[in-house]
């Protein structure tokens, strides 16, 4: 793959596969902000004290809006998945599966890895030729 600029194809697919992460992501932090009762009634089914939902809702928020700004999309990212690595750990606990984090986590970087030249020259993905 080309690390100094993506194809119009893949910078596309990197945007589409952005925006629904973070349309997904906002939803589930504006969800928990405004203390929504299905939200709060899941954070409590996992064993989140719902007293302490509305913090996670803003800490994801704050991830989720500097995942959307390209300037700060890499940050965002890294702060998205360690808020995906708690949920994982979370599912993992009280023995639920835990592949919905895991494969939104890899989503988030996809999108990044396919719109950042420099992501892609610092993970070089080789293509094999005979």
């Amino acid at each position: 793959m080309n690390t100094k600029t993506p194809s119009k194809a893949a910078n596309v697919t990197g945007w589409v596969i952005t925006i629904l992460c973070t349309l997904f992501l906002l939803v589930d932090a504006i969800m928990k902000v405004i203390k929504n009762i299905y939200s709060m009634e899941g954070s409590v089914k996992l064993g989140w004290p719902a007293e302490q939902v509305q913090g996670i809702g803003i800490v994801l928020l704050i991830a989720t809006i500097l995942y959307a700004i390209p300037r700060t999309a890499v940050l965002g990212a890294v702060l998205v998945s360690c808020y995906l690595g708690g949920a994982v750990a979370i599912m993992s606990r009280i023995n639920e599966p835990y592949y919905f984090p895991v494969v939104f986590g890899i989503l988030v970087w996809v999108s990044l890895f396919l719109r950042i030249p420099a992501l892609r020259a610092l993970f070089p993905v080789q293509s094999q030729r005979a």
